[in-house]
């Protein structure tokens, strides 16, 4: 199926569903919607880092430090959380993603979602899907907060970073 074609649940800002459409006219529309962000490590605790492939529909060619996407209509963010790690990362059998916090994220320029945030440890070996993702690696948190100024990252999952920085310590 095309994405574009994706039945999306359409949400207001209570995360209530109250419409659903096809994710192109969601994205043409800038219709909130929801989308889950879920922070995969390796045994050794490293972050899955990627850079997107130039075909994505949002946020092309953009480096991420999660795994994620829309939910679809129907499914549940916890549903969609599993489903996208298993599907990003190219692997079968991964234990549910721990969900985290939720967080409405809006850009101010018509791009807004609420997106749950969530945590897999993933030990298997990954193969992620090559029309989504063209580069791949573990890195350290350290190397990842390097990277922060000098990499081109995915709006959306950066103010998940920053977010999920701020519940790590408490705030």
């Amino acid at each position: 199926m095309n994405p574009a074609d994706e039945i999306l649940d359409i949400v207001d800002e209570r995360d209530r569903v109250v419409d659903q459409v096809p994710r192109g006219e969601a994205y043409a529309r800038s219709l909130r919607h929801r989308c889950v962000f879920i922070q995969a490590r390796d045994a050794a605790g490293r972050l899955f880092v990627h850079r997107r492939t130039a075909t994505k529909l949002v946020f092309p060619a953009l480096y991420d430090m999660f795994v994620g996407g829309v939910v679809g209509a129907g499914e549940s963010y916890d549903e969609a959380a599993l489903r996208e790690a298993e599907e990003e990362l190219g692997v079968s059998g991964l234990d549910r993603p721990e969900f985290l916090f939720k967080f409405l994220y809006d850009d101010g320029a018509g791009k807004s979602w609420w997106s749950a945030v969530y945590e897999v440890r993933c030990e298997l070996p990954v193969e992620p899907q090559v029309e989504e993702v063209q580069w791949h690696d573990f890195l350290a948190e350290d190397e990842v907060e390097r990277r922060l100024s000098g990499w081109e990252w995915v709006p959306d999952g950066l103010a998940a970073y920053e977010r999920l920085r701020a519940f790590r310590a408490g705030a």
